[in-house]
């Protein structure tokens, strides 16, 4: 019998575009159900009734919750192009930095797109994005994974492709290139790999849907 995979959430969020980047990596045939936030669905609240939010993965109809669980939960049950190293340590710092997304840079990124790019902002999130700068030059890798793609990739899709979309829809900088070179050398290279370009909506959907949600009131 078949697996049956389902991907609740909605496409304009970097946190279920992280389930979607795993899936499309391993291969996996799964059914979208996308979700509206102003009216959620009953299996929603069924399925992630602590939180309420996307991503929900169902697998054989078990919920699995939360973006970096379900990416873990992948590369565990589904063999083939490995998304965690083996290495003990490099598992270990690999949860580091994907968890330190989360902590540090992902509410940094937000603080800037609402602020509009407000001065303070803007030096908070340099200041979390320097650490992975610094981390790519120490590495000389193309990703944080080496040559490929791994959970740090995985995790930090908001700085590759929604800074990106943020700051046409603003009119802000965030990720310069003279400032962080190698970090947009890595955000070229990452939305550009098949598995993950397969993975983003629309650039002008994203910029859209900024706009609409973050512009200033007249």
């Amino acid at each position: 019998m078949a697996d049956e995979v389902k991907l609740h959430g909605v496409t304009g969020s970097p946190f279920v575009c992280r389930a979607v980047i795993a899936l499309n990596l391993k291969g996996i045939n799964y059914e979208f159900v996308a979700e509206d936030f102003s009216n959620k669905s009953a299996d929603l609240l069924k399925y992630n009734p602590v939180y309420k939010k996307v991503p929900v993965l169902l697998h054989n109809g078990n919920p699995i919750l939360e973006s970096l669980v379900i990416v873990e939960y992948i590369d565990e049950v589904w063999k083939g192009v490995p998304i965690l190293p083996q290495d003990a340590y490099e598992k270990a710092q690999a949860r580091f930095w994907a968890k330190f997304m989360d902590d540090k840079c992902d509410p940094a990124i937000f603080k800037v797109i609402s602020s509009h790019g407000e001065e303070q902002a803007v030096a908070e999130a340099h200041e979390a994005l320097q650490f992975l700068e610094n981390e790519l030059k120490v590495k000389g890798n193309k990703y944080f994974g080496g040559d490929n793609i791994n959970l740090v990739d995985i995790a930090a899709i908001s700085i590759a492709y929604w800074i990106g979309a943020a700051e046409e829809a603003l009119g802000i900088e965030v990720l310069s290139k003279h400032k962080f070179p190698k970090l947009t050398e890595w955000s070229d290279n990452y939305v550009n790999c098949q598995a993950v370009k397969d993975s983003l909506p629309p650039i002008e959907n994203l910029v859209a849907f900024l706009k609409k949600r973050f512009s200033k009131a007249e």
